[in-house]
C-alpha cells in the first residue's frame, strides 16, 4: 500500500485547501507569504513530494521530451546531460528510456510512447526508416547521430565521413600507410563510419583493412589481439569504447602506443580525456547536437513546423597522446 504523504495531508496539517497547497508548491501567485511558509514547512516535515506524472497528465501540454539512449555509452550519457541542460532552459521535462542487453530498442521506444512524451529524441538508433516513420506518425521524432532518409523524421548528425577522413589524414601525415579500422558492427552509425573509412583510404591510394569488432571494450580487445604482430602501424576505432579495448590489448601484449602503434578513437567521450588514456579522437560537438535536437523537437510542438530539418555538424579531430610518427619515419609522406 502506498504510504507516501499526499497533497491532502499537507493541506490538513496547515488547515488550508488543497488548491492553496498546489499553488504554493507550483510557485503560483495567490497565497499569502505566511501561508506559503507554513505550506513549505509542512511539506518538508511530512516528506511530501509531488506526483510528477499525475501533475503532468493533468495539463493540456505535458512538455515532455523522451530520449532513447544506450546506457552503456559514455557519449550518450554526455549527450543526455546536454539535452537536459537545454530542456531545463526552455521549461521542458526529459524522460529517459535505455537500451540494455535485455531491453531492445523497440521496447525502449514503446516505453517513451507509453509515458505520453510529446516528442522523442533517439540517440544513434538502429531502427529502419520505415519503423521511424511509424513513430513519427504519432509524435515528432528527432534522430541524433545518423542519417535517415525520411521526410517525416528530423535529423541532427555529425558528418562522419569528414570525421573519419580527418583521423586518417592525421595518421597519413605522420607517415602511416597501413592503417586498420575496427568495425563497429551492424548498426547504422557503424555502417556510416566504415563506409567513410573505405572511401578515405581509397582516395589516399591506400588499401583498406577492416577488422571485425563492435562498439564495446570487448570488441576492441578482440580486434587488438588480431592486430598484434600485423603489418599495421595505426588503427582507427569506430568509437572510443572500442579504442579503449584496443589500448588494453596492446598494453597486455607489450605493444607500445604510440611508439609502435598509433590509435584513434571516435566520440571524444569522457573516457578519451582521462590522463592515463589520453586518446586522440574525433569530437562530434555534443552540446551543439543537443541544442539542435531539442530545437527541432520544440519547433514541431510549439511552432507547428511541418517541413523537415536536417542539421549536419562538422566534427573535429582532437590530437592527444595515442598517435605519433610512423616508426622509422622522419618526414611526412604523401
Amino acid at each position: 500500500m502506498d504510504q507516501r504523504p499526499r497533497l491532502e495531508d499537507v493541506a490538513a496539517r496547515v488547515g488550508v485547501s488543497t488548491a492553496s497547497v498546489s499553488l504554493v508548491l507550483r510557485g503560483a501567485p495567490g497565497p499569502s507569504e505566511q501561508t506559503r511558509q507554513r505550506v513549505l514547512a509542512a511539506a518538508a516535515e511530512l516528506g511530501y513530494r509531488a506526483d510528477r506524472a499525475a501533475s503532468l497528465l493533468a495539463r493540456r501540454r505535458r512538455h515532455q521530451l523522451g530520449v532513447l539512449l544506450d546506457v552503456r555509452s559514455p557519449y550518450h550519457a554526455e549527450l543526455v546531460e546536454e539535452i537536459q541542460v537545454e530542456a531545463d532552459r526552455i521549461g521542458y521535462e526529459v524522460v529517459l528510456s535505455t537500451l540494455t542487453r535485455s531491453h531492445s530498442e523497440e521496447r525502449a521506444l514503446e516505453s517513451l510512447l507509453d509515458f505520453r512524451c510529446e516528442a522523442v529524441l533517439l540517440l544513434g538508433p538502429d531502427s529502419s526508416a520505415s519503423a521511424l516513420e511509424k513513430v513519427a506518425a504519432q509524435v515528432p521524432v528527432v534522430v541524433v547521430g545518423r542519417q535517415v532518409d525520411s521526410a517525416a523524421v528530423d535529423v541532427v548528425r555529425p558528418a562522419d565521413d569528414v570525421g573519419v577522413a580527418a583521423a586518417l589524414g592525421h595518421l597519413i601525415s605522420l607517415g602511416h600507410r597501413d592503417i586498420a579500422f575496427v568495425d563497429g558492427g551492424k548498426g547504422a552509425v557503424a555502417t556510416t563510419r566504415r563506409r567513410g573509412y573505405r572511401t578515405a583510404m581509397r582516395r589516399a591510394g591506400l588499401a583498406p583493412r577492416v577488422i571485425a569488432g563492435d562498439h564495446t571494450e570487448e570488441g576492441g580487445i578482440r580486434a587488438g589481439r588480431a592486430l598484434v604482430g600485423s603489418a599495421s602501424t595505426a588503427v582507427v576505432a569506430s568509437n572510443d569504447r572500442c579504442a579503449v579495448g584496443l589500448l588494453d590489448a596492446f598494453l597486455r601484449a607489450g605493444v607500445d602506443v604510440p611508439g609502435a602503434m598509433s590509435v584513434v578513437g571516435y566520440d571524444d567521450s569522457t573516457l578519451a580525456r582521462l590522463a592515463h588514456i589520453d586518446l586522440t579522437t574525433v569530437n562530434q560537438d555534443a552540446p551543439a547536437q543537443a541544442r539542435h535536437a531539442v530545437a527541432a523537437a520544440v519547433s514541431r510542438l510549439d511552432e507547428r513546423r511541418t517541413d523537415r530539418v536536417e542539421v549536419v555538424l562538422e566534427p573535429r579531430l582532437v590530437i592527444r597522446g595515442t598517435t605519433a610518427r610512423h616508426p622509422g619515419s622522419t618526414r611526412v609522406r604523401a
